[in-house]
């Protein structure tokens, strides 16, 4: 059926508009999105199928890319990148609300809340660098890397180059595991050394390493690994 013959409270549309946008689910407000189905299935047909190819969970969509969009009959690169944009925003939102960016960081946990929205269901590693002040607040932070399933290369230049234009005192490096082990590989320990070693030429302290995945998080602080 398509969604012009439904009944005018059953619309995605006609409905967000007399009830409000929490009234809907999931898959109406996606179909909102795609705005059109196909001859075959209608809007909401397709953000159905969208949704269950991730999981029926918006963690998973999230990280879809353009191409793994496209899988799903119905949904080409208007479509994908519609969605993509939608859910980019949606990570955004989150981080641009946190509370944490307002304090002074003293531990991991905040540092993987505020994190976490962006980097939760990516298919691929990305290294981030957080920049503090002396006071431990946040000044600053910046993606350097976006890898490969299994590893990213950093680039401790860049890193403390763009430390040293900041006027920041200390960094944290944060980076994800697709694979939602957050255990650090030998790579990781060796990457987190050079860059210890590095920032401490320029009196910058090296706060944190933090390995995000999936909901879990390891702080090579918290371990008290000697790097």
């Amino acid at each position: 059926m398509k969604i012009s013959e439904m009944k005018p409270e059953d619309r995605p549309r006609e409905k967000l508009m007399e009830k409000g946008a929490k009234s809907l689910d999931d898959a109406e407000l996606l179909a909102i999105i795609l705005r059109t189905g196909t001859g075959k299935k209608n809007a909401r047909e397709i953000a159905e199928d969208l949704l269950a190819s991730a999981g029926n969970r918006l963690s998973e969509l999230a990280g879809f890319s353009i191409e793994k969009m496209q899988e799903i009959n119905g949904i080409g690169a208007d479509k994908s990148v519609t969605v993509a944009a939608a859910m980019e925003l949606g990570k955004r939102f989150i981080y641009e609300n946190s509370s944490v960016k307002h304090v002074s960081i003293t531990n991991a946990k905040q540092i993987f809340e505020l994190m976490f929205p962006l980097l939760k269901g990516l298919s691929h590693e990305e290294c981030w660098i957080i920049f503090l002040n002396r006071a431990n607040f946040i000044i600053g932070k910046e993606m350097l890397t976006s890898g490969g399933m299994t590893a990213t290369v950093v680039d401790v230049k860049i890193i403390i180059r763009r430390a040293l234009e900041k006027k920041a005192h200390g960094i944290i490096m944060v980076h994800n595991h697709p694979s939602g082990n957050p255990v650090p590989g030998s790579c990781d320990i060796k990457q987190t050394m050079t860059l210890k070693k590095a920032a401490e030429t320029f009196d910058i302290s090296l706060i944190d390493h933090i390995i995000i995945a999936d909901r879990k998080y390891y702080s090579f602080a918290d371990e008290g690994i000697s790097y």
